[in-house]
Order: structure tokens, then C-alpha cells, then sequence
């Protein structure tokens, strides 16, 4: 059977649902985030990217390109309310999904008997109900696998689809700028060009061996990819691994005192997160300090989660450096199923 993947990727999603939610920003340049001198943009729409503004864009900056950019604060239980409810209308047609994030995701309808079997078809019905009932637009993807499916969701933002048939895979990859392969960041882009290699046509005709020599087991990947192949399956892969929370102070914590002052509300943050999905059981917590010259350095033990040993494992590794703390961060790691029955290593510190 060949398969038909769709990949939805919603289009500005949190700026979207700020215009959707407060009308009076619309067609006037928004971005969500902060503007503090640490705070990053989250995401901006069409009207503020014509100014050069894009995400993770300092704050500060967005504004001196822009003046009259809106900067919206979060609002992560809207975004998530929204994410569950378009992702029940991807289940009104698959039971193939595997969400990325909560503003995009690969269907499986290669055996969905909607619309004639078309994936097409299927993939506008989709967006037009995502519109009708979220009242905010998404563009689609529809190839024969995931990798491909990706890359044909950004072709014709926003609020647009293309489809890329497994006859016209060959043409298309020949022209297909080596940057468009997800994964393939900056790095790697001028590496490869430095090779000769602009395109997956180029890439195309270094052989195999070469390229494992060059990137190690990489090689086999970019092999693959500039040829269109990725067999991976529509769906949750793995079980969670850990689990945390983090923030970036607009000043620096002069040290431990400072740390165990946020110690509470960071705290508060993790248990939220906790209670709202189902978590197998603890493995270790641990936290992570970042200081005011980048270094960062992280302390876990086998403890048992309650604000004592966060409070222990902070006092430990604020005294690795003398400098002022930019970051905080706490959380857990779990156990796999293989090894749940495990409990009793723990320690109490």
C-alpha cells in the first residue's frame, strides 16, 4: 500500500490565537514573548516578519526594528486547550497521529476511505474545519513519508497545501535546497556546501561509503534523505524520559540565597506540570544552574521529590561557581517500564 502522510502545521500558532482572541491586533504586527533585556520572542506573525522580526529574536531588538510591535505575554493553557481540540478533530479521520509540538503534526491516512481515499481532499476538508471551529489557519503537507510531508507543509504558508505525488519525488528532491532537510542546521549547510553540496541532487551523487567516511553514522541519514527515503511510522514513539521547568531571571541571583528564594514557586511549576499527564514512576530529580558567563552545571541524585532535596542539590551547585545565576531549573527523570519495580534504590537525602 503507499502511503499518504499529512503533516499540519499550524500557521503563527500563539500570535494566531492572540488575533483570534483579541481582535483589535488584527493586521498589526504581534509577536509573543517578553521584552526584557533576556526575553526571546516565541513567535510573531506575517505582519511582524515583514520588519525582520522571526522567533527567538530578542525582545529588546524586535522592538527596535519595530516600534509599533505588539508583544503579547503568554497564555500556555490557551495554546494547549487549542492543541487538544484540533488534534480531536484529527481524530475524527486517523488514529495515526503523532504530534511534534502543539502547533503541528503527521497524520496516517493511507488507509482512510474519506474523500475516495484522496489525502488531498481529506487534507483541505481538515484545515477548513480547524478554521470554522479554532478560527485560525493551518497548512498542510501530503507526501509519501514524513520527512517529505514536512517539507511540502512550509511550500505554501500560510494557510496552503502541497502535495507531492511518489511520481514527481525524484524532480522535486533534485532542486531541493540540503538546508530544507530537517536537521541539517547551519553548521552542517555551510559543511556541505563547502563539499560542493547545495542541493539533494548534489548530495545525490556522493556515494555511500564517502559520506559515512565524512559523518559517521550521519552519512547513512543524508544518504537517505537526499533520496526521499524515511520509513519511520506515524505515531508515539518511546516513553518520556524526564520532565522539567526552567526560567531565565531578568537579573542576576547573586547565589544560593537568591536560588532558594525562587526555590517555591519553581516548585509549584514542576508539581503543575506533573499532575496534568500521567508520569510512570521516578527515577531521580536533578537540577540545573546556568551562571551569568554561560557555564552551566547540572546535580541529580536519587532523592525523593519534595522542595528538601531541590534545596540540597542547589546549595551543592551554586557553590561550583562565584558568579551571578542567569538560569534555574528543576525536574525529574523516570523510569522505564523495565524497570518501574525499582523504587526501593531510592535514598532520602
Amino acid at each position: 500500500m503507499q502511503r499518504k502522510i499529512i503533516h499540519i502545521d499550524c500557521d503563527c500558532y500563539y500570535a494566531a490565537l492572540e488575533v483570534r482572541d483579541f481582535p483589535e491586533l488584527r493586521g498589526k504586527p504581534v509577536a509573543v514573548g517578553g521584552t526584557g533585556p533576556r526575553s526571546v520572542l516565541s513567535t510573531c506573525n506575517y505582519e511582524a516578519r515583514a520588519y525582520g522580526i522571526h522567533s527567538a529574536m530578542p525582545g529588546r531588538r524586535a522592538l527596535a526594528l519595530c516600534p509599533s510591535l505588539i508583544v503579547q505575554p503568554h497564555r500556555f493553557d490557551v495554546y494547549r486547550t487549542v492543541s487538544e481540540q484540533i488534534h480531536r478533530i484529527f481524530s475524527r479521520y486517523t488514529n495515526k497521529i503523532e504530534p511534534l509540538s502543539l502547533d503541528e503534526a503527521y497524520l496516517d491516512v493511507s488507509e482512510s476511505v474519506w474523500f475516495g481515499g484522496s489525502a488531498t481532499l481529506l487534507a483541505e476538508h481538515i484545515r477548513r474545519e480547524i478554521h470554522q471551529e479554532m478560527g485560525i489557519t493551518v497548512s498542510a503537507g501530503i507526501a509519501p513519508n514524513k520527512f517529505l510531508a514536512k517539507v511540502c507543509s512550509d511550500w505554501n504558508k500560510p494557510n496552503g497545501q502541497f502535495v507531492l505525488t511518489p511520481a514527481n519525488v525524484d524532480s522535486f528532491l533534485q532542486h531541493l535546497p540540503v538546508s530544507k532537510i530537517n536537521g541539517v542546521g547551519k553548521k552542517l549547510t555551510q559543511r556541505l556546501s563547502d563539499m560542493g553540496v547545495k542541493t539533494c541532487g548534489d548530495l545525490q551523487q556522493w556515494p555511500l561509503p564517502k559520506l559515512i567516511q565524512y559523518f559517521g553514522k550521519g552519512g547513512l541519514w543524508l544518504f537517505h534523505r537526499a533520496r526521499g527515503i524515511d520509513n519511520r511510522s506515524v505515531g508515539r514513539h518511546g516513553e518520556r524520559k524526564s520532565l522539567s521547568i526552567e526560567h531565565t531571571f531578568a537579573t542576576d541571583l547573586a547565589g544560593e540565597r537568591d536560588c532558594l528564594v525562587e526555590l517555591d514557586r519553581l516548585y509549584e511549576e514542576l508539581q503543575q506540570r506533573l499532575s496534568r499527564r500521567a508520569t510512570p514512576p521516578l527515577k531521580s530529580i536533578f537540577v540545573k544552574v546556568r551562571f551569568n558567563d554561560f557555564t552551566t552545571t547540572t546535580m541529580e541524585r536519587a532523592w525523593e521529590l519534595n522542595c528538601r532535596s531541590y534545596q540540597k542539590l542547589i546549595q551543592s551547585a551554586s557553590l561550583r561557581s562565584q558568579k551571578g545565576i542567569r538560569l534555574l531549573g528543576l525536574g525529574v527523570r523516570f523510569n522505564d517500564s523495565a524497570s518501574a519495580n525499582q523504587l526501593d534504590l531510592w535514598q532520602t537525602p
